[in-house]
């Protein structure tokens, strides 16, 4: 099994970034909407901060900084490539080359989202917590979304065929596991849902942290 640190830099060498983008967008829309509904009146009206974990190119961070309720966004990822081209894209931006499970942002914030990572990390609660702990402010918000879960079975033999481990729960142990990182949870269901497709399992969650 490789790292997906190093398979991500290898599609961000060879553009594939730009399809990543395309085909999880439907969703993040719906993660963000679902996420802007509960962040708090007040950061909203100071402007909100808000980190990407697992920013790929930037896309993200860059439609968050679109908005003008938007003081602050910055993304992190553990693959070079995907850093070097969110840089690329947006000279300005703040992103950083770190691994996730170690990384602490410069300030706390009040949102953070993540889009198809959480599977891919070695210790899955101990990252919760620390988003929990160290990321967010107290009631902050953090709204994920994964595609590789245990009831969307098209996705189970996806670690044999990217040749990544993934780490598979159910979406009623997803929802625990972020319950006991000390988050309540306020919203979970599939987004971009379809015939054939189970959709995204997104949970929406409030730190209770100070």
């Amino acid at each position: 099994m490789r790292l997906a640190v190093d398979v991500f830099s290898e599609w961000a060498d060879i553009g594939k970034d730009e399809g990543m983008e395309k085909g999880h967008a439907p969703a993040v829309q719906e993660i963000l909407t679902a996420a802007f509904d509960v962040i708090s009146t007040e950061s909203i009206q100071r402007g909100f901060s808000a980190i990407d974990a697992g920013c790929g190119n930037g896309w993200v961070v860059r439609s968050l900084k679109t908005k003008s309720s938007c003081s602050l966004a910055m993304g992190v990822d553990g693959a070079k490539s995907m850093i070097l081209r969110a840089l690329d894209k947006d000279p300005e931006g703040m992103y950083f080359h770190a691994d996730l499970s170690t990384w602490s942002p410069p300030e706390k914030v009040d949102f953070v989202h993540s889009m198809e990572v959480l599977y891919y990390l070695d210790n899955i609660p101990a990252f919760l917590e620390r988003v929990n702990s160290e990321w967010l402010v107290k009631g902050g918000v953090f709204a994920f979304g994964i595609d590789h879960y245990f009831e969307n079975k098209e996705s189970l033999d996806w670690p044999e065929k990217v040749g990544v481990r993934m780490t598979t729960h159910s979406e009623s142990e997803w929802i625990s596991l972020v319950e006991s990182s000390g988050f309540d949870v306020l919203k979970s269901f599939r987004a971009n849902e379809g015939e054939e497709w189970p959709g995204t399992l997104v949970i929406v969650a409030r730190s209770s942290c100070d």
